[in-house]
């Protein structure tokens, strides 16, 4: 998909349930949550740029992550804050800031405010709503 997605990107549930492995439709068509400590991205150090599974929307590069401890890959800033909606998320009895692809909805995670600088965000994100493309070798 392009780089630079600008329409919204709109699917059947049987077309998403096509597209994504089970955890990944679990956690960005259901809002769901993958354990900590156990997504394919939390410990990665590999340079690149994570893009939604959903529709290919460049999302965080690797120059924004870092080790919060939470168990989930963590970034303080998204590429493009356009690519990133954020809404309260009351769920499970606690208000927090949910983050969902802009482009095809995809829930991603929660941003919360115990980041490191420049931001002072943690966008704390689920592996599953994520893929990434490694940086191309020099």
């Amino acid at each position: 998909m392009a780089e630079n997605v600008k329409e919204k990107v709109v699917k059947t549930e049987a077309e998403w349930k096509a597209q994504l492995t089970p955890e990944q439709y679990h956690v960005t068509r259901e809002a769901g949550t993958e354990r900590a400590f156990t997504g394919k991205y939390w410990r990665t150090k590999e340079p690149g740029t994570y893009h939604c599974v959903g529709c290919g929307a460049p999302l965080f590069t690797s120059e924004t992550k870092y080790d919060s401890g939470s168990g989930w890959p963590s970034f303080y800033a998204p590429i493009d804050p356009a690519n990133v909606e954020e809404k309260v998320d009351n769920s499970y009895g606690m208000t927090r800031v949910e983050a969902r692809c802009a482009h095809c909805g995809a829930h991603l995670g929660h941003v919360f405010e115990d980041g490191p600088k420049p931001t002072g965000l943690r966008y704390c994100m689920n592996s599953a709503s994520l893929d990434l493309k490694p940086s191309e070798k020099k």
